[in-house]
């Protein structure tokens, strides 16, 4: 079982920040990721006071190679769990919670039966590869990768909901008959929460919503209107479907009031906001031109580019990256994401047996200078932006009897920040504008080496902030700005400056450009290797 790396590289369970002296009002945020859900609970500062966090482990139903998904009710259970013991480190009741926001892992897909609240197939994360057939098909009846990028702003890839659901639809009787007879819902990992945790199929107030930010990531939203498209679910073969999508509303709004019986009940939920975006905002990217990375299972790089959306012509997505108010103004970014980050890492560990725990990887890594000539791609299941080729796989080249695991280490850290490397450089000719630096989160951000890496590649300073955990910060923040904590992103308090760490470039531009022509080389090498299992 591959397992994403713990962000911040901690161990799961409790964690204890700042224990208030007495109860008062707080903000929580549910962090319901790829490998984990956690809880942090933030005081009216945004310092996080008390957290836990409870893993979930993927491949529940033994799914064949490329295949990766998780039990809906787990996903649950472990929400609840986390909530419950965040609570208690603290001595708080759910009535001591102003708001309460909801970031999730966004592409991933999940079908149920209104009725009963029964899942129908299991959540198919965002990076299964189940679906390579079905986006060949699409695309080749559509017109090319790029048929409904006008609307969505996404190519047809086995990334997004869209097509996951036609997947389901075509493969999954249940979900097929569900639709058909009007009994089923579909929704991304968010609409799952929020629907259970405000009563579910037997509640009286259940609400079935999404955020503008998740609806954005299913192909089935128009990006201008930040409506659902008819013409485009019609294009995907998803007409049955319409009537099981969730509403979309902004990022920060009272959403309802949590009612299952569980360790939140009663508390209002006033946010949601897709992971990758809820790190902009946990780093206050509100600005024209602002970027960041997020390295968790995958890494993510998003560039804030206004209130109107930028059409990519060099691979990259154009997406919502907030709407913070039901009469706010929509915020556009341009995003690449890479489908390995940690998940390479925890491979080398649990497959290869090459490592004893994750973060040894940096430790290794710091023992050389740089990677003597080796480079890794890890294209595991084919590579994302700006390439879209599904047929890669992952490649180690370079190889000689002198390297050792501490020359492979550094090649996994390199890989990720090549990767890096080249949606940036698609971001700068979708623009027109050169990154001024670049801020970082996530797990694997801790990793010094890396970091170090990403700046001599970039050419610019990389920070990174003392708490990397700005994926919940921002889901906090939209649960605060729409339970009127805050009347607008100016109140929000900025984050703490002491503690952050600066990465600035140390290699001349001749050896930036040579590492990155052996790049290119490897990954023409990790191209044409699919094969049916």
């Amino acid at each position: 079982m591959i397992s994403a790396l713990p962000r911040a590289l901690l161990r799961p369970g409790a964690r204890c920040l700042r224990a208030p002296s007495r109860a008062r009002s707080l903000l929580a945020s549910i962090d319901q990721g790829t490998s984990s859900s956690r809880v942090i609970l933030y005081d009216e500062t945004l310092t996080p006071v008390g957290s836990h966090q409870v893993e979930l482990k993927t491949a529940t139903s033994s799914p064949r190679p490329g295949w990766s998904q998780m039990d809906p009710m787990a996903i649950l259970h472990t929400v609840n769990t986390s909530a419950r013991r965040a609570l208690e480190q603290v001595g708080a009741k759910p009535s001591d919670l102003v708001g309460i926001g909801v970031t999730n892992q966004r592409e991933s897909t999940v079908v149920w039966d209104r009725r009963s609240g029964t899942p129908l197939c299991d959540v198919i994360l965002w990076h299964d590869v189940r679906t390579a057939a079905t986006s060949a098909m699409l695309a080749a009846e559509l017109g090319g990768v790029d048929s409904l990028r006008a609307s969505c702003g996404l190519p047809v890839s086995t990334y997004f909901s869209g097509v996951k659901l036609r997947w389901l639809l075509d493969n999954v009787p249940a979900v097929k008959q569900g639709f058909e007879e009007g009994t089923a819902l579909f929704g991304t990992v968010d609409s799952w929460i929020i629907w259970n945790l405000t009563g579910g199929a037997h509640g009286a107030s259940t609400r079935h919503v999404t955020d503008v930010s998740n609806a954005s990531r299913t192909m089935l939203m128009d990006l201008n209107k930040c409506e659902w498209d008819s013409a485009a679910i019609e294009a995907l073969g998803l007409g049955a479907v319409k009537p099981a999508l969730p509403e979309i509303v902004s990022s920060a709004e009272p959403i309802g009031t949590v009612a299952n019986g569980g360790a939140l009940d009663g508390a209002p939920i006033c946010g949601i906001i897709g992971d990758q975006q809820g790190a902009m905002i946990g780093q206050r990217c509100f600005h024209v031109g602002e970027a960041k990375i997020t390295y968790g299972t995958g890494a993510f790089l998003l560039k804030n580019v206004g209130t109107t959306p930028v059409p990519s012509t060099h691979g990259l997505l154009s997406t919502v990256l907030y709407k913070l108010g039901p009469a706010a103004t929509t915020t556009y970014a341009l995003e690449g994401a890479v489908a390995s980050c940690a998940v390479g890492i925890n491979w080398f560990r649990d497959s290869l047996g090459m490592l004893r725990y994750a973060s040894e990887v940096s430790e290794l890594a710091a023992e050389v200078d740089h990677a003597h000539g080796l480079y890794f791609v890890p294209a595991f299941g084919g590579l994302l932006a700006p390439h879209w080729r599904e047929d890669a796989r992952g490649t180690l080249v370079g190889l000689t009897l002198a390297h050792d695991r501490r020359h492979v280490s550094r090649a996994v850290l390199d890989g990720i920040a090549h990767q890096a490397k080249d949606v940036v450089d698609s971001m700068v000719a979708d623009t027109g504008a050169a990154l001024k630096a670049m801020r970082v989160d996530g797990g694997v951000s801790m990793s010094d080496p890396l970091l170090q890496s990403q700046a001599d590649l970039l050419n610019i300073d990389v920070e990174r902030p003392a708490d990397v955990e700005t994926t919940a910060a921002g889901a906090a923040i939209c649960a605060g700005l729409g339970a009127g904590v805050w009347d607008g992103i100016k109140s929000v308090p900025a984050p703490v400056s002491a503690g952050m760490s600066v990465f600035s470039p140390r290699i001349a531009s001749d050896e930036r450009e040579r590492r990155r022509g052996k790049w290119r080389q490897a990954v023409t090498s990790s191209l044409n290797w699919s094969e049916q299992w």
